[in-house]
């Protein structure tokens, strides 16, 4: 069965078999993140995110990585500890809430 953690303000969900672990709360989205296929995790996070510049950076690299058009969840091109970094960064400046 998946499970929840909770990082700060945001959602970590594991790719377990739970029903409920494809839920993104209104005012949120998902995204994996992750350097490759085997290392990736997915994250809950609010929209809010995509108004700060260092997160508009990530998206500017998963562009050009990815592309526009990818199936499922965002894609971000980082290392999980580097996006962790980063979010808790965000959430000690602003309060974020997913």
């Amino acid at each position: 069965m998946g499970k929840n953690l909770i990082f700060h303000h945001s959602i970590e969900l594991d790719n377990g078999p739970s029903k409920h672990s494809k839920a993104v709360p209104k005012g949120c989205l998902a995204v994996k993140v992750g350097l490759h296929d085997d290392g990736q995790r997915r994250f809950i996070i609010p929209i809010t995110y995509l108004s700060d510049p260092r997160f508009r950076r990530l998206l500017e690299d998963a562009q050009e990585v990815y592309g526009f058009r990818t199936p499922g969840p965002l894609q971000i091109p980082c290392s999980v500890d580097d996006f962790l970094q980063l979010k808790w960064l965000m959430e000690r400046e602003h309060t974020y809430a997913c």
